[in-house]
């Protein structure tokens, strides 16, 4: 009995401390009455080669994607060698290259903090996997505790390769909107638009392009050169490095950027001085910031969520579907999309900028979002049709012959969220929104009463509208699913579904990610030039007419600028529910797989547990609301208290008089601030939704079950509110400042409060929940799976032992996330 508790309390505490792997997100279900011993630790890919295709087999025809990956990171460091070779004068450059130095002094702290988390999770993992986790002995049947040393090992090694992917894209992507945000400042000072337009997008191209060409590059090297019985080790060690990464660097990176935002805008009431002021040493950390939370979290964010939900797929299909051929046929056809979304990505992209510079180039003003627009609606399109003609040439037999077109339909659902979702939030968030004006006209008389309490309404509507297309797209995925995917053996055919949907979410995936590193670039642009200070350089118009050939026009190049950081915020703000939805339709996806494991097959007896009249449902349902505001609360708590610090460091040093910029030593100050609290905010949220997940999924499975359909619902919206009512506060604030040429007035400062009030709305809250969302419910699955096995072995009462121990843990920390983060003055 001894030996039994321990052996449990350890596996307890080993699922706790491996929360982040998303092993359990692949857990579609195999035949309910057939139990799966180590779970995905113990898939084994078929032989891609016995199925042949358009007369290859598939291994070989995988092999392209090795090419087209290959040309992917090829476009992205051609892309960033150009930038690097574009003209600057020297005063943007040497701004430019501080923003990456403090960028580099956060990454390589957060660098230290994920490798201090590896290195605990990691010998939990060891534990785990080394002792605990069960496997089936295929000469004697027996199941047999604990894997191969070597096995172990593996799931270690690619844990460290899935960090470094998502740790390295997050650099590159601040390299090359470093380089960027110079250059766009330089090539402003030309007087035209198109620059200003053009330098930001072919550096958020060539993040989107590297990003989903190394996760292609390192999942098809999984898939076709690692053996099959050790398939499984690797995607779990891949996926639980590629969490590990998202998490920090999203949910830090979202607490940070806005500690700065609000105490660099803050200034501007306290000092009625400009925009980007360069004696204001809050200027450089915003910048960082712009990086930090608008560049790096979404990169890092958008690598994770490309490559699990790929995973997912690979293991439904491995777990769910029992003939080898029809696997085959499946993922092949899953990888091919991969492979032509990336193709059509790349083609739209090169397309659509002919057009943009045929129009543009010689234009002496613009409607930034036009083209931007046009990239994201002209993908959409490239990538559904091709999906059809890849699928109708791959799988033509699949099924009763009519399935090509049907699993392309479903994927369709998907690419249009895609560009169906950007435009319901432009409605919203728009400079030539409605609702954003409404923001401006009620602030005119209002002051920041109205401001604030406009954005709100424009965030209720936008999510009552988000929320009826996303409804509206999963819907009809379900209906197509029940036309004959059950007929190849496949189980749970509307998870499948649902999984196809949130991997079409991501079919432009190169395409959504430039339009969000869009944003950091321009707003960078913006700041780069006012920090420069290059209008009261002495000769500057000489010099610049010396050494590049061009006359400079400061007044056309601000104008510029504001506009497209009014385009930026737009398309940063489009981005978001995109991310935020695939988050809850994964989610939802994976509740259907508990959903059919407690249920045994949906039986009956048991399925009637999922109801109101079963209490613990109900109190779940309950129960998650109160995480998400409690989540919502301590991340906006993690931003106040590092602003209040950040706004104090800064009173007491900034110098308006005799000095034209802020030293470095006080911009590093800033940005050490920054960090500080980002790192401690994200700290007592892990741990408090960790734990949290861990009580309430031991407490009762059908509770849970509740729990997580609740954690996604009002994650979902409370996201999109929130999401686009800070955009709509920003562009509003835009307005005032490009169109009514308002600063320094009361109209402005009221603008600023709403646009303080939505920073960590929209860069904080909001974003998180993805993550949030994704890390619940996959966890949940393991932690939930360990519950009902440990209730079975030890009884219902040291099940609801370990609840309750849990529960005080996470309570404790959920107290900590206010009360040991609150504003002390004395400190």
């Amino acid at each position: 009995m001894t030996v039994n508790v321990t052996r449990w309390a350890l596996a307890v505490l080993t699922i706790g401390m491996t929360a982040f792997a998303p092993a359990a997100l692949l857990a579609a279900q195999p035949e309910p009455s057939t139990p799966h011993h180590g779970g995905e630790a113990n898939l084994v890919l078929p032989d891609l080669s016995t199925v042949s295709f358009l007369g290859f087999d598939g291994h070989t025809l995988l092999l392209a994607g090795i090419l087209v990956s290959a040309l992917g990171l090829l476009f992205g460091m051609l892309i960033y060698g150009q930038l690097k070779a574009l003209p600057v004068h020297g005063s943007m450059l040497e701004i430019s290259e501080l923003i990456y130095e403090t960028c580099k002094t956060y990454l390589l702290q957060q660098g230290r903090f994920l490798l201090i988390l590896w290195l605990f999770i990691g010998a939990i993992v060891a534990v785990y996997f080394g002792w605990l986790a069960s496997s089936v002995d295929p000469a004697t049947g027996e199941t047999i505790h604990g894997f191969p040393l070597l096995k172990v090992g593996i799931i270690l090694l690619f844990s460290l390769v899935g960090i470094a992917g998502s740790y390295g894209v997050a650099w590159f992507g601040i390299r090359v909107n470093t380089f960027a945000n110079s250059r766009t400042a330089f090539a402003s000072l030309r007087g035209i638009p198109y620059p200003c337009y053009a330098i930001p997008l072919k550096a958020g191209m060539s993040i989107g392009m590297m990003l989903i060409s190394v996760e292609l590059l390192l999942m098809l090297f999984i898939l076709l050169f690692v053996p099959g019985d050790y398939a499984g080790p690797c995607f779990i060690g891949f996926a639980i490095g590629e969490s590990l990464g998202a998490a920090a660097l999203r949910i830090a990176g979202g607490i940070f950027t806005k500690i700065a935002d609000i105490g660099s805008d803050l200034m501007k009431i306290v000092f009625k001085i400009k925009e980007d002021d360069a004696r204001n040493p809050g200027v450089i950390a915003d910048c960082t910031g712009d990086n930090a939370g608008d560049s790096v979290g979404p990169s890092a964010d958008g690598f994770e969520t490309y490559g699990v939900t790929g995973v997912a797929l690979i293991s439904f299909i491995l777990l769910a579907v029992s003939s080898p051929v029809v696997q085959v046929q499946l993922l092949v056809w899953i990888f091919m999309m991969r492979i032509v979304m990336v193709v059509a990505s790349g083609v739209s992209y090169l397309v659509n900028e002919a057009l943009a510079k045929s129009q543009y180039e010689k234009a002496a003003s613009m409607n930034f979002e036009a083209p931007l627009t046009r990239l994201v609606w002209l993908t959409s399109f490239v990538s559904i049709a091709l999906t059809y003609v890849a699928s109708y040439l791959l799988i033509p037999t699949l099924g009763d012959g009519s399935l090509w077109w049907k699993l392309s339909t479903v994927i369709t659902c998907g690419t249009l969220a895609g560009a169906v979702i950007p435009e319901l939030v432009k409605v919203f968030t728009s400079v030539d929104s409605a609702h954003v004006r409404e923001v401006v006209t009620s602030s005119e008389e209002g002051g920041p009463s109205l401001n604030i309490l406009s954005g709100f309404v424009a965030g209720n509507f936008s999510a009552y509208w988000l929320g009826i297309s996303i409804v509206l797209l999963m819907g009809a995925a379900y209906l197509v699913s029940n036309l004959g995917f059950a007929d190849i053996g496949m189980i749970a055919p509307a998870v499948f579904a649902f999984g196809l949907v949130a991997f079409g979410f991501l079919g432009m995936g190169p395409v959504t990610i430039a339009v969000d590193s869009y944003g950091p670039v321009t707003d960078n642009a913006q700041s780069v030039f006012e920090l420069s200070t290059i209008e009261q350089l002495p000769n500057i118009h000489a010099e610049i007419r010396q050494q590049f050939g061009f006359d400079p026009d400061f007044e056309r190049a601000k104008q510029n600028l504001e506009e497209n950081d009014g385009a930026g915020n737009t398309f940063k703000a489009t981005a978001k529910p995109v991310l935020i939805g695939t988050a809850v339709v994964g989610a939802t996806t994976m509740i259907f797989s508990i959903i059919l494991a407690l249920t045994e097959g949906l039986k009956p007896d048991l399925v009637a547990k999922l109801s109101l009249l079963h209490p613990p449902f109900l109190l779940g349902l309950i129960t998650g609301g109160a995480m998400i505001y409690w989540f919502t609360g301590a991340s906006t708590q993690a931003v106040t208290t590092g602003a209040y610090r950040a706004v104090e460091f800064i009173k007491a040093n900034i110098r308006l008089e005799g000095s034209t910029r802020a030293s470095v030593a006080d911009s590093k100050k800033v940005v050490e601030i920054c960090t500080q609290y980002a790192q401690k905010g994200m700290f007592n949220i892990f741990l408090g939704v960790f734990f949290g997940t861990l009580a309430f999924a031991f407490l009762e499975p059908f509770f849970f079950i509740g729990y997580l359909v609740s954690i996604a619902l009002f994650g979902l919206y409370q996201a999109i509110f929130m999401a686009n009512a800070g955009g709509a506060w920003d562009n509003a604030k835009k307005i005032v400042e490009v169109e009514l040429k308002k600063k320094g007035t009361p109209l402005h400062d009221a603008t600023v409060v709403g646009d303080t009030v939505g920073d960590p709305f929209k860069d904080t809250s909001s974003v998180a929940m993805n993550p949030v969302i994704k890390f619940t419910t996959l966890f949940g699955l393991l932690a939930v799976e360990l519950a009902v096995s440990l209730t079975a072995q030890q009884g219902a009462t040291f099940t609801l032992l370990f609840s309750a121990v849990f529960f005080v843990v996470s309570a404790f920390f959920v107290w900590r996330s206010f009360y040991g983060m609150r504003i002390n003055r004395e400190a």
